[in-house]
Formats: structure tokens, C-alpha cells, sequence
């Protein structure tokens, strides 16, 4: 038994058993600090207002400054970073430092996988978790080389990962492993 099977069709050398890779956006973080800024201001119009215009004005003012600053931190914070584990079950896509929203496709729902050389977020329609009934679903952290996951529904699945290629090579060799052979 071989610690580290070889793509033989293509002669490229070993493909481990287990992948990691990961993506990160550091846009995201000037996007986070934006809704931090919004927040500190969402305070400090509740602290420091002489409240002369009346309530319902200020607290119309505080809570919308709140909600879109938290909207834009977690929103943003949640897409600073793709991490992408590929064994010989499954790949597992987590986002952000919290590992949500994550994502488990059995390789046994998966009938094929390219690389895509570049995944554009404009594609997708921008940064985050995306679906677009044409396309399939996304995770869309950074524009750049990604992975594409053909399922056995005929859906896809794209996400943006450094060393793209390599991934599609262990998940295919994952699924040559996986499918009987005639006359074996």
C-alpha cells in the first residue's frame, strides 16, 4: 500500500490522502472596521445627544447605526477567510474565524471537480455564501483560483482556495478510488 497514491494518468506526482487549503480576503477587515466606526457612532449619538428633537428620532438614528454596523462586522468577519478539508469522505468548507456557515459535501454525492484558474466575485454577485439558480452555490472570499464540484443532483459548488488544482487532483483520485472498476 502506497502512503501517497500518484495521479498516474497524468504522471503528477504524489496526492496526499488528506487536503487542506484556505483563502483569505484582508478587504474584508477595512469592511469590519467601517461597521465598527458605524457602531461607535450608534453610541455615541446615545450618549452624548441633549435629546431636544424628541425620542423617537434618536432612537430611530442609534439603532439603525447599530444594526448596520453589527450587520456589516459579522457579515464581513464571517468571509475573512475560507478554510477547505478534503479526505476521502468529504469536503468540508468552514468561513470566517468561527467556522460558520460551514459546509459538508460527501464525496459520494460528488461526480466531478475542476479548477476554475478565476473565480471572480462580480460572477457571483460579491463576497459571502452565494447561490444563483444558473451557477449553483459559492463560498466567494477573494477573487482568484477556485474549485469546482459537479453533484450528483447537477448542481455545482464553487469556492475560492489557494492551490486549487491540487485539491481537484486528490478529489478525483478520491473518486477513482471510490468507483468500481469493470473487470476487477
Amino acid at each position: 500500500m502506497r502512503d501517497h497514491p500518484r495521479d498516474e494518468r497524468r504522471g503528477e506526482g504524489p496526492v496526499p490522502e488528506i487536503w487542506t487549503g484556505r483563502a483569505t480576503n484582508r478587504v474584508q477587515w477595512v469592511l469590519a472596521a467601517l461597521g465598527a466606526a458605524f457602531m461607535a457612532l450608534g453610541i455615541e449619538l446615545a450618549v452624548d445627544n441633549p435629546w431636544t428633537s424628541g425620542i423617537a428620532p434618536l432612537l430611530m438614528a442609534v439603532i439603525g447605526c447599530v444594526l448596520a454596523g453589527l450587520l456589516m462586522m459579522f457579515g464581513t468577519l464571517a468571509f475573512v477567510h475560507v478554510a477547505v478539508k478534503v479526505d476521502a469522505r468529504a469536503m468540508e468548507v468552514r468561513c470566517g474565524h468561527m467556522g460558520v456557515p460551514r459546509r459538508r459535501i460527501p464525496l459520494s454525492h460528488v461526480v466531478g471537480a475542476d479548477f476554475a484558474p478565476q473565480v471572480d466575485p462580480r460572477q457571483w454577485g460579491g463576497w459571502g455564501y452565494r447561490w444563483r439558480p444558473e451557477k449553483g452555490t459559492a463560498v466567494v472570499v477573494r477573487r482568484g483560483e477556485g474549485l469546482v464540484l459537479t453533484l450528483g443532483d447537477g448542481r455545482s459548488f464553487t469556492v475560492t482556495v489557494d492551490d486549487a488544482e491540487v485539491a481537484v487532483r486528490v478529489i478525483r483520485g478520491h473518486l477513482r478510488r471510490s468507483t468500481p472498476t469493470a473487470g476487477v
